[in-house]
């Protein structure tokens, strides 16, 4: 049995299942303390809820948004029980998620995208970066893609090896220089050889390092004008992974990067460690930017293509 032939075995609802069991579990406990014994959703209940919302990492912004709605709600209708309150919780949550629309780029297709497909991807050291890129890899490949992968971040060699490993695991060709080297020199040459080997897409690792704003906005636009010299309208996707078992923490590197750079979708990881999966909601709704991808464990088939209707499924479904 080949590699890819090992791949995706599992149902992915399944993955999704498991990844967010310590989220679950500990906002469904503070949910069901909430509402124990009570017939109406009342003051009681609403702060109940704000602590199972604080305590899943949503997020004091995001959580009083959520409960303003449902206040609003509760004024309007004058009468919300607690059974009709799961369902508006359901749906408050789903909107604060923002719906990415490149499907053709979210099940790896590439379906009527300009090829090569530049991705760029950015975040610190630590978060599960250059593993995403492998997985990202991985999945782009076993959808019939051609893939080459840049190893721009020259100033961690533990970076580069690493990003080799998985080319060689995936089975793609990568393109690195020596350490030090001009980062957007090695994405201009990933993007040339992307070029010539008329390859669909082509993924390029960054430097991790949250040095100070100026010097990494100036750095990202440098190997952005470099893409353009052999791709005029790339990169086509700035994706910005996060550590989701970070919590707040990851809020913060969001607002670093998003005042940096153009980020357009986020990939969150390691969410099957943590009983901080609210983190997800709390970086939408600040950014407004869409989850592409969730990590809920180490195999390269449990990085998730995000679906907000699923995620919120999950997070309330209860096991039979």
């Amino acid at each position: 049995m080949g590699f890819f032939d090992k791949l995706f075995g599992k149902k992915e609802k399944e993955q999704l299942d498991q990844g967010l069991e310590k989220t679950k579990t500990g906002f469904l406990s503070r949910l069901t303390k909430a509402i124990a014994g009570k017939t109406a959703v009342d003051d009681e209940v609403l702060d109940q809820l704000e602590e199972a919302l604080i305590g899943a990492d949503v997020g004091t912004t995001t959580t009083l948004d959520i409960i303003d709605r449902i206040e609003k709600n509760v004024r309007q209708n004058k009468y919300v029980s607690t059974e009709e309150l799961n369902a508006i919780l359901q749906q408050e949550i789903a909107s604060v998620l923002v719906q990415d629309q490149s499907t053709h780029v979210k099940d790896f297709t590439l379906t009527g995208v300009s090829k090569p497909y530049v991705l760029l991807v950015v975040g610190v050291n630590g978060v599960g970066k250059t593993t995403t890129i492998g997985k990202l890899a991985a999945r782009f490949k076993a959808a019939g893609n051609q893939v080459v992968l840049g190893a721009a971040d020259t100033f961690r060699a533990a970076a580069v090896d690493q990003l080799t490993i998985w080319s060689e695991r995936v089975g793609v060709p990568i393109v690195k220089q020596a350490m030090g080297s001009d980062p957007s020199a090695v994405a201009f040459d990933a993007v040339s050889s992307a070029v010539a080997r008329q390859a669909d897409v082509v993924i390029i690792d960054t430097a991790g390092r949250l040095h100070n704003k100026v010097h990494l906005m100036d750095e990202l636009n440098k190997i952005k004008r470099v893409i353009q010299k052999v791709v005029p309208d790339g990169p086509h996707e700035v994706l910005l992974v996060l550590d989701g078992s970070t919590g707040q923490n990851a809020v913060e590197q969001a607002r670093q990067f998003t005042a940096a750079t153009a980020v357009s979708a986020l990939a969150i990881t390691k969410l099957d460690g943590t009983a901080k999966g609210g983190v997800v909601l709390a970086i939408a709704n600040e950014f407004k930017i869409p989850v592409k991808y969730i990590g809920v464990g180490e195999k390269v088939e449990d990085l998730l293509p995000f679906d907000q209707k699923e995620f919120v499924q999950t997070l309330f479904q209860l096991k039979d």
